[in-house]
């Protein structure tokens, strides 16, 4: 397939980039920052993908730029027919790229020839050093775009590839601080992904540097997200290729009780799943319930496992190649595959693959098969018991509990009502006083919940605390849980602002990710936002949620002022939590939500589990308790 200067098509110029950033990069803040990196390192995964070059380098300067070098093809340096050189091209023309003609890439993640022009908008300096035809060639733009120095040659080489090296504006972003951490785990996904790819990441100012490489890199990917669990048996690996669809997962059961599954269409991360999922997931819950009947397993008529008992303790990888022709997504963003073809490709191959593999490995497909039987009973059981509660006939005394702990807000319409989840009975007080009653219900909550991430659905039935959650929220848990039967459409935790408040919050909402974890996707869960301090001054009375704001604050008055420091919730009466902490048209509430399924997994199995070296890890690397993006994930 050739790949040179006429491959490359113009679409649109390059708009006004600078002066809406967000409409390209989504934020200035760092994520959007760091947005810049994943541009022009898909660029150089791409070139993997296809077959050219197997090595990737990434380095944070000590001058504050970042340098991407691949060993691709390297940027065509001819003349464009637009009459610039075709660097300039790419680098300063908005929709320009070689992935719009199906000549110069098989498959490609990228987004297609947008990001190189907009990662230079958004620069204050940037170099572009290519590769190709045994000539060195160089480019350098600044002031986001403007050519600096034209495309010359300066030297000779026996190699090819493209290095991109740029310096984010500091007018734009928020910040231009680069995390190590976080492009280190970027890069060791994309390593994860590609067979053989080897990635290095240097940072220069921290002085530090890591390389990934994996020879069956599914494999690897698995077995690292199942590092802090008990693996039953050894990692699947799942390999095949039909009507030009390439599928390659990897797939282990583990003593948890929760599913892990990340998918990838062309390298790149689909959040929402899609059609390759679905293919997956009907597969594997067909294979078992053949296996089942094929062994005379289970008597009588409900002989069927659901979907959710063939997943329980499941951690799966997914990754399918997609011809660019056959290539659907929904929406702008890529989160979810919408090509029909790929359902059908993925549910075939799996249930081939996995057919011989259980035929051929009796005793792993013994063990999952008992823990899908089990949770085949637990599931039946909790149904069971939830009927009963709904039909009034339960004997357990629970609704009686609830009855008497529960504050009910009088609104009958359940999508508008709200419940708070209140540390403390003190806080609980002033909460059921100050409250809007027509959609505010409080459930008080003594002391700390119970650590779910080891826990099992029996544990959590033996939980008092976590049973009146589970009941006052009505929409089941597990693979139960459904938002639509939610008798809340927001459920709000509210504790106190300090260390022990914190800690509940961690643990309520590792329960709502490993057991309730739709309400969470559905945008159902928040954490409210109480103010650390209040401040009087000049007949005037202001509420300030952090230190550093209160000092600024402090600066802007003139006079004698008052500074009160709120220990808990229990140390505001009604009317100061509901206006401060409760009130709609007020109040400010931190939205929970997965972005990342890999990192969330990570994140709750090291910080949460049993294994404490991982988590003391972690932490030494991670936390120096300030706000960075990866201590608010």
């Amino acid at each position: 397939m050739a790949y040179d200067d006429n491959s490359i098509k113009i679409l649109e110029g390059l708009e006004a980039v600078r002066k809406r950033p967000g409409m390209y990069i989504g934020s200035t803040d760092k994520r959007g920052l760091h947005h810049l990196v994943w541009e022009i390192v898909d660029n150089a995964v791409d070139e993997a993908i296809n077959g050219h070059g197997n090595y990737i380098k990434v380095v944070i300067t000590s001058s504050g730029s970042i340098r991407v070098t691949d060993k691709g093809r390297g940027v065509p340096c001819g003349m464009h027919e637009s009459g610039m050189t075709t660097p300039e091209v790419i680098y300063t023309v908005l929709h320009a790229g070689g992935k719009f003609e199906s000549g110069g890439y098989k498959v490609s993640g990228g987004l297609h020839g947008v990001g190189a022009s907009v990662v230079n908008a958004l620069s204050k300096k940037m170099i572009v050093t290519i590769e190709r035809d045994k000539c060195v060639y160089q480019i350098s733009f600044k002031d986001g775009g403007t050519v600096d120095s034209p495309l010359k040659q300066i030297g000779t080489t026996k190699g090819t590839g493209t290095t991109v090296e740029f310096w984010p504006d500091e007018t734009i972003f928020e910040t231009t601080k680069f995390s190590y951490s976080t492009i280190q785990e970027r890069m060791q996904e994309s390593a994860f992904l590609i067979n053989d790819l080897t990635i290095e990441i240097v940072d220069e100012i921290g002085e530090r540097s890591n390389t990934f490489h994996y020879e069956n890199g599914l494999v690897s990917f698995v077995e690292y997200m199942c590092n802090n669990k008990t693996a039953l048996h050894k990692t699947i690996d799942i390999r095949g290729e039909k009507n030009g669809i390439e599928v390659a997962i990897a797939m282990c059961y583990t003593d948890s009780y929760n599913e892990s599954i990340i998918s990838f269409v062309n390298n790149v991360k689909t959040i929402d799943g899609g059609t390759h999922e679905a293919g997956y997931k009907s597969a594997i819950t067909k294979v078992f319930n053949e296996y089942i009947k094929n062994n005379n397993l289970l008597k009588g008529k409900n002989t069927q496992l659901e979907g959710s008992d063939t997943r329980e303790g499941l951690t799966a990888v997914i990754s399918v190649n997609v011809p660019e022709e056959l290539l659907q997504f929904e929406g702008q963003t890529k989160g979810k595959l919408g090509t029909p073809q790929a359902r059908s490709v993925v549910e075939s191959i799996v249930y081939e693959k996995l057919t011989y593999f259980l035929e051929e490995n009796k005793t792993v497909a013994s063990l999952i098969l008992d823990k899908a039987l089990k949770s085949k009973t637990a599931r039946e059981a909790a149904r069971k018991a939830r009927e009963e509660a709904r039909n009034g006939k339960s004997k357990t005394g629970k609704d009686k509990i609830l009855n008497g702990k529960l504050t009910k807000a009088a609104g009958k319409i359940k999508e508008k009502n709200e419940l708070f989840l209140v540390e403390g009975d003190s806080a609980g007080g002033s909460a059921k006083t100050g409250r809007n009653r027509e959609i505010q219900a409080i459930l008080p909550l003594r002391g700390k919940v119970l650590n779910c991430e080891k826990a099992s659905s029996n544990d959590i039935n033996g939980n008092e605390e976590l049973n009146l959650i589970i009941q006052t929220i009505g929409a089941g848990i597990g693979s139960s849980c459904n938002p639509s039967e939610s008798n809340y459409g927001k459920i709000i935790i509210m504790t106190d602002a300090d260390d022990d408040g914190a800690h509940i919050q961690i643990l309520l909402l590792t329960f709502f990710y490993r057991f309730m974890r739709p309400l969470i996707e559905a945008g159902m869960i928040f954490v409210a936002n109480p103010p650390l301090y209040s401040i009087e001054y000049a007949k005037t009375k202001e509420y300030i949620g952090t230190d550093e704001e209160l000092a600024e604050k402090k600066k802007t008055i003139k006079g004698n002022y008052k500074v009160n420091r709120f220990k808990g919730l229990g140390e505001m009466d009604a009317e100061e939590l509901f206006e401060t902490t409760m009130d709609p048209s007020k109040r400010s509430l931190i939205k929970v939500n997965i972005e990342d399924a890999m990192l969330a997994e990570k994140r709750v199995s090291v910080l949460m589990g049993d294994k404490v070296d991982p988590r003391k890890e972690w932490i030494e690397e991670n936390v120096d308790f300030t706000l960075e993006d990866d201590f608010r994930r």
